[in-house]
């Protein structure tokens, strides 16, 4: 299981008022054990859009990038390991 280490969280804005709820990109740095099939040594992080209105709170769409080349893994997410994420970005939504 990875660890998240550094994170950065913001509202996205909706100007013309189309989108229900509101929407938060999270940026999740991973500090990923080598052992597991996502371990790179370039580092990897998630971008993440978190989801919340009265029908639904959680990840609506993620993907999971290279540090430092900034390519798209074509990798998901255990669904454990989606079930932590969501805690962690609902622990840590923005005011």
């Amino acid at each position: 299981m990875f660890k998240v280490t550094e994170y950065s969280a913001d509202l996205v804005k909706d100007p013309f008022g189309i989108l229900t709820g509101k929407r938060y990109e999270f940026v999740l740095d991973l500090d990923v054990p080598e052992e597991d099939e996502l371990h790179s040594d370039k580092g990897v992080y998630i971008k993440l859009i978190y989801i919340v209105d009265e029908n639904r709170e959680g990840i609506l769409k993620y993907e999971l990038h290279e540090r430092t080349s900034d390519l798209i893994l074509d990798f998901e997410m255990e669904e454990d390991e989606e079930e932590a994420i969501a805690a962690f970005c609902k622990e840590h939504l923005p005011a």
